[in-house]
């Protein structure tokens, strides 16, 4: 694969920036929500809904093919690993 500006190859850069940008979009389409709602407009604040969904799915598609590619399936809360152990903590 190849390699780009940051050092990562390319493939991986851009499913993490996809992922980034799903997610972060998810989490303010919660205030289009409201908005909606406080407006009056359910069918709008049920179109933002379904458009959180679907980026909450993209960003699932994308965990799923960087796990695949090599990486890490860190998705337990911190400090909650398998044996309870801080994974942040020194040893």
């Amino acid at each position: 694969m190849a390699t780009g500006e940051t050092g990562f190859d390319d493939v991986t850069y851009d499913l993490v920036s996809l992922q980034y940008h799903s997610l972060k979009a998810g989490h303010d389409y919660g205030q289009y929500v409201r908005d909606a709602e406080n407006a009056g407009r359910d069918d709008i604040a049920q179109f933002f809904k379904e458009v959180m969904e679907q980026d909450s799915q993209r960003a699932q598609r994308c965990h799923d093919f960087l796990r695949d590619l090599g990486g890490t399936d860190n998705t337990s809360p911190q400090g909650h690993g398998a044996e309870g152990a801080d994974p942040n903590a020194s040893a």
